[in-house]
């Protein structure tokens, strides 16, 4: 396993990507309203789903086009198509973590209008977290390659218990890290706005919102421990392990607002997301004795996803499951 260290990727080009996202980031902050209340209507959460697709496919291209004029059609096409299984796959398990942040909005009865700043911050926060998980992990794996076995072992145990407890619905009310922020903290009844911490007759209190981020950045460390491990089945080119990633991270925001209200038709969603982390964890215990091609991860990953999509829409929710929850 000597390809991490190998990377194609010169500082320049990681110093470019990092320059990209952080302009992007203040773009959102200072152009686009990202600091102020503001309810994201479907129309403007498909048109931002439309440009981080479009971002990424755009890089894809551009990666492409350099490495077939600096190292031939062979490595460009690999490495091009690493990246779009990588985010593909990303992309995919990250629409798990959206069903959690429509639960944290849900129990918090959090307003439309107050979400789109908390999922900022949480963006913020997951990239920082992956970009750590994903030095840690490309370190290990160049020093200790029996650990991509590790890896594909964990997947195929998180994919199936993911498909044993697909319908169970997690209860906040004990949730030890909530449960601990409210022993340990002065809380306010209401939300203030935006804002985390209030101070109220000279004390300072924190406020719902705060609660809301915490358990929103603690849901993208749970799912960084999941998608980490998955794309390292693909590649373990940091530049491409981290590109993908960012690209998932920073279309999730869109991509929540435009799907929350539907979170339900998706029922059969997390299915297919498990049989994915099934197979890749498969795919990385098989690596021994056979090597698939990238082309046929890309294509099965994508047929999986697709599958749980349109079963999900063509099969109506079972009449009890609907009506616990109209309970």
């Amino acid at each position: 396993m000597t390809e991490a260290a190998n990377s194609f990727a010169t500082g320049p080009m990681w110093a470019g990507f990092i320059v990209f996202v952080l302009a992007m980031l203040a773009l959102d902050l200072f152009v686009f309203g990202g600091r102020k209340a503001h309810r994201v209507h479907v129309r403007e959460a498909a048109a931002w789903v439309a440009v981080w697709v479009s971002l990424a496919l755009a890089f894809a291209g551009l990666l492409w086009w350099y490495l077939n004029g600096t190292q031939g059609a062979e490595v460009a096409e690999k490495k091009t198509l690493e990246f779009l299984a990588g985010y593909l796959i990303e992309q995919s398990l990250s629409v798990d973590n959206m069903f959690v942040f429509v639960m944290i909005f849900s129990y918090f009865a959090v307003p439309p209008e107050l979400q789109r700043r908390v999922l900022l911050y949480g963006v913020l926060g997951a990239i920082v977290m992956r970009a750590g998980m994903i030095l840690a992990g490309v370190w290990l794996v160049t020093q200790f390659a029996w650990i991509l076995y590790v890896f594909g072992a964990f997947l195929v145990i998180t994919g199936i218990k993911m498909i044993i407890f697909a319908e169970a619905e997690p209860d906040l009310e004990k949730n030890p890290l909530l449960r601990w922020l409210r022993g340990h903290l002065r809380i306010t009844p209401t939300f203030h706005g935006e804002r985390f911490f209030v101070r109220q007759n000279g004390l300072l209190w924190a406020t719902p919102m705060f609660l809301v981020l915490v358990l929103i950045e603690a849901s993208d460390l749970v799912f960084a421990v999941d998608s980490i491990p998955a794309i390292f089945a693909v590649t373990t080119d940091p530049f491409i392990v981290f590109t993908s990633n960012i690209f998932a991270i920073m279309g999730l925001r869109a991509l929540y607002f435009l799907l929350a209200d539907m979170a339900d038709r998706f029922h059969l969603l997390k299915y297919g997301l498990a049989i994915v982390l099934v197979f890749i964890g498969g795919k990385m215990l098989a690596m021994p004795w056979f090597h698939m091609p990238i082309q046929w991860s890309l294509s099965i990953v994508g047929s999986i996803i697709a599958v749980s999509v349109v079963a999900s829409l063509a099969l109506s929710k079972p009449q009890s499951a609907a009506a616990g929850e109209d309970a």
